[in-house]
């Protein structure tokens, strides 16, 4: 059943400016976001959702095809699903949210199935749940999203969230981009849904992605975890932007010379694809896909071969240069703590969802596209968007609160430098592209990146305020750069090689070390470990 339309109510705001009340503010609107809104308004919350771009479109999950961790409540089937993950997420995944997840994408699964999305259907009639079509998921949910009666701003990227006199959360503000002038939102709770970073590195819809809501969020006290898990790289045709990985499990890599890449593969073997490509050129070729495969190919994922038509290349007969694209924390692990079971943070009244929050519950130390990550942002956007809406109804019909800007960088006024976007995110692409710094790391050369990211944050904290114009982009720097400094002094404190974090100079994995890190802090970043949820393990090992 639908519910009733319950718009948040439009109040007078300051010229040049939009206001609205609200229950529940969501950032973001890729899935985690939209199921958050939907379950906060299916909760009575009045809801208002505010999306860097178009809400429907935009973000990673909108322009591809995604797997999703879908299984049949049978419990040897959910045993060997979580179990399959234990030994490639280093061991850091905890049971209860497995087993959690596990319930709430099956169900929501099953909403789509009612809401109407087209699952393919086989020949005995067995409609088949384990994937969605980007565009056509994120067609639903916006629809979705409308029918609650969310409030949806679309092109309105936060840049701040807002505080009362009590130091709490208390709403955001930011650009209406279409309107040329601002928006700001009061709100009882808010859910981050913005997604993770990926540095802005070209991968197709995630530059959008540029880890907004960890800076909002650190600027009001939130902590992160798993940060050290961030550096996943993906392949992708030198010329093109699609990250599709799968189809490369059908491919040979070769040299410039034409000789065979020792071990590289799309699966394990991508770390002999990036010391390959510290020498030089690295070729694919998808020559171990049948004819047959090869239509398959074609049917399922026709946007992975746009870039390949348009530039007349063949990808199953042609040899083509392959790079690998950061990903960063939209296929890592990392993100903002999660303390209870309605993915809470450490903030109160904040909560965080999707690629925004840890995954490190289900994933430990290792995910990639797709699967795990789909069922998490409907998971964590379902408890998110309820456990906001019974945070927000504690205040009941409370006075309006006077608020104060929570932002930092960008915002402060300084006579003594001019504020350089571009200058900015160059100078935190050169730390974190470099496969020596990001994929294979050591000691020696985080120190280095960390001293110039430390001496890059003291830079732009110190700068004038971005003007109106460069503002948005301004805070994209500044939170890949904040951004940057969690990953690598987390790095450097997990002193072992565990899931995707690679230590040089720790190759191996350490059972001591099974335990997470926690991260915090602007101007001076800090680290702290917590143990494993099991916290019986080490005993268990002996």
């Amino acid at each position: 059943m639908t519910s009733q339309p319950n718009r948040a109510a439009r109040v007078s705001a300051p010229a040049g400016s939009v206001e609205f009340d609200a229950d529940v503010l969501v950032l973001g609107g890729g899935p985690a976001g939209t199921w958050a809104a939907v379950s906060a308004a299916e909760r009575g919350a009045r809801v208002v959702l505010a999306d860097k771009g178009f809400c429907g479109t935009s973000g990673a999950t909108a322009a591809a095809g995604t797997g999703v961790w879908y299984v049949d409540p049978d419990p040897a089937l959910r045993e060997a699903a979580m179990a399959n993950r234990a030994k490639l997420g280093g061991h850091l995944q905890d049971g209860h949210w497995m087993a959690r997840v596990l319930d709430r994408t099956f169900g929501q699964s099953n909403r789509l199935a009612d809401w109407g999305y087209p699952y393919p259907v086989d020949d005995h009639g067995k409609s088949h749940r384990t994937s969605l079509q980007g565009p056509e998921y994120m067609r639903l949910m916006r629809k979705r999203t409308k029918q609650a009666g969310v409030t949806i701003l679309d092109h309105s990227p936060a840049l701040e969230l807002l505080a009362d006199d009590a130091g709490t959360v208390a709403g955001a503000s930011g650009l209406r981009r279409q309107k040329h002038d601002r928006w700001t939102v009061r709100a009882k709770a808010m859910v981050i849904a913005t997604g993770g970073c990926a540095f802005l590195s070209k991968t197709l819809g995630s530059n959008v992605l540029t880890g907004d809501g960890y800076l909002m969020a650190a600027e009001v006290g939130a902590e992160f975890s798993s940060m050290e898990f961030s550096n996943a790289y993906a392949i992708s045709a030198a010329f093109g932007s699609v990250t599709k990985t799968l189809f490369y499990g059908w491919a040979s890599f070769t040299y410039e010379d034409g000789s065979v890449v020792p071990g590289a593969a799309s699966k394990g073997g991508r770390s002999a694809i990036a010391r390959a490509l510290l020498q030089g050129p690295v070729y694919a070729r998808l020559d171990k896909a049948d004819d047959d495969l090869q239509r398959h190919m074609r049917a399922s994922q026709p946007n992975f071969f746009l870039p390949f038509d348009r530039t007349g290349i063949d990808p199953f007969r042609d040899r083509f240069p392959v790079t690998l694209r950061l990903e960063g924390t939209v296929r890592g692990t990392g993100g903002l703590r999660i303390v209870d079971d309605s993915c809470a943070t450490s903030v109160a009244g904040l909560y965080a969802a999707g690629d925004a929050a840890t995954r490190e519950l289900i994933c430990g130390g290792f995910t990639g596209g797709g699967s795990h990550n789909a069922a998490w942002a409907m998971s964590s956007g379902t408890w998110a968007g309820q456990g906001a809406a019974d945070y927000a109804r504690q205040f009941g019909a409370a006075a309006r609160r006077q608020l104060s800007s929570a932002g930092t960088v960008a915002f402060r006024s300084r006579p003594l430098r001019a504020f350089e976007p571009a200058a900015l995110a160059k100078a935190v692409q050169d730390e974190v592209f470099p496969y020596e710094l990001n994929y294979f790391r050591h000691a020696s050369r985080l120190d280095g990146a960390l001293a110039r990211l430390d001496a890059a944050w003291l830079d732009v904290s110190k700068a004038d305020a971005a003007s109106e114009a460069n503002l948005l982009r301004a805070r994209e720097g500044a939170a890949m750069l904040a951004t940057a400094r969690w990953m690598y002094r987390s790095a450097l404190t997990r002193k072992e090689s565990r899931g995707m974090h690679r230590r040089d100079d720790f190759p191996g994995e350490d059972d001591r070390q099974r335990h997470y890190v926690t991260a915090g802090g602007l101007d001076e970043v800090w680290t702290s470990v917590r143990p494993h949820a099991e916290a019986d393990y080490a005993e268990a090992a002996e």
